[in-house]
């Protein structure tokens, strides 16, 4: 028995063919074509969503600066109180024939010289000395006879409070001798006598040590 063999009718297969004629043809795709979308797609992605950002965030106001206006301080200008000077008056000044000048002196005037003892001399209590003072008339005037050099204060060493002077001429010279006994007590002492009119004042100064 013979095995019969399947054919296809031609009707079928024009079918078939005119179906794969109507199936358009799959395009061969290009991998670097593929690489280069994608690239673009990204960027494009990343500029949007930057555009978005930007205009999301809230704009910064410039706030100006203060304008600064320097601090005046004001001084007060201290006022000095002017000083007077002490203006010491010289005597009157009479010009000589020469074009100079001389010191008028006054009427009456004194001065002492070659005081003895000698300023702060040692003594021991109740020792006794002379004491020796010489009176110069440097006044213009004469000194009257009987002007009297008397105690006036300090420490009492003589047994006599006055002397009289004799009539002394302007530049005359008189010596007073006083017969004098140191202190009891230790220390300084000084005794101070005035010609008459305070025209000046002998003085002796010394000192008690046992």
């Amino acid at each position: 028995m013979k095995k019969s063999t399947k054919r296809i009718p031609f009707s079928a297969m024009a079918v078939i063919f005119l179906l794969a004629a109507c199936v358009p043809a799959q395009p061969t795709v290009d991998p670097n074509e593929v690489a280069n979308q994608v690239a673009t797609s990204v960027a494009l992605t990343v500029a949007a969503q930057n555009t978005q950002t930007a205009a999301a965030r809230p704009t910064d106001t410039l706030i100006p600066s203060p304008t600064l206006v320097p601090t005046q301080v004001l001084f007060d200008t201290p006022i000095v109180p002017t000083a007077t000077p002490f203006v010491v008056v010289p005597p009157t000044a009479v010009s000589g024939g020469g074009g100079g000048s001389t010191t008028t002196k006054p009427d009456y005037d004194c001065d002492i010289i070659r005081r003895r003892p000698f300023d702060n001399t040692f003594f021991r209590p109740g020792d006794t000395f002379d004491i020796r003072w010489t009176i110069v008339n440097t006044g213009t005037r004469n000194l009257r006879v009987g002007t009297d050099v008397k105690y006036s204060i300090g420490s009492q060493m003589t047994g006599v409070t006055f002397v009289e002077l004799p009539e002394m001429k302007p530049g005359d010279q008189y010596e007073i001798i006083l017969d004098a006994v140191a202190p009891a007590t230790e220390g300084n002492h000084i005794m101070t006598w005035v010609v008459e009119g305070q025209l000046c004042y002998p003085y002796a100064a010394i000192i008690v040590e046992k």
